[in-house]
C-alpha cells in the first residue's frame, strides 16, 4: 500500500464502528490540550493521531532501511552472486524432481 492510498478517507464519511478506550485524567487533559491547539475537537484529534500513526506503523514495517555498508554488501551481493553451494544445488535438485520445473 501506499502513503496516498493509506491515507485515503472513504467516500462516505459515516462512521458506523466504534472504539472504547479508557484513559487516565492525565490522558484526557494532555489530549484535549493539544486538540484545543489544534482547533479540533477531542474526537477528530485522536481519530487523526491514531490514523497518522497506523499510516507511519504500516509504512515503516514495509521499507528495508540499510545503512551504507548494508547497501554495498547487498549491491556487490546482487552484482557478483556467489556461486550456488554443493548443498544448495543438491536442495534444488530435490525440489526440481519433487514439484518439477
Amino acid at each position: 500500500m501506499t502513503r496516498a492510498t493509506l491515507q485515503k478517507k472513504p467516500a462516505c464519511r459515516t462512521r458506523q464502528e466504534r472504539l472504547e478506550a479508557r484513559i487516565s485524567l492525565d490522558q484526557k487533559t494532555l489530549f484535549q490540550r493539544a486538540a484545543e491547539l489544534q482547533g479540533r475537537s477531542l474526537t477528530d484529534f485522536v481519530l487523526h493521531s491514531v490514523h497518522e500513526a497506523a499510516v507511519r506503523t504500516i509504512e515503516e514495517t514495509q521499507l528495508l532501511r540499510l545503512n551504507a555498508q548494508d547497501s554495498r554488501v547487498f549491491a556487490q551481493a546482487l552484482i557478483n552472486p556467489k556461486r550456488p553451494s554443493e548443498k544448495l544445488r543438491a536442495a534444488a535438485q530435490r525440489y526440481m524432481e519433487r514439484f518439477g520445473g
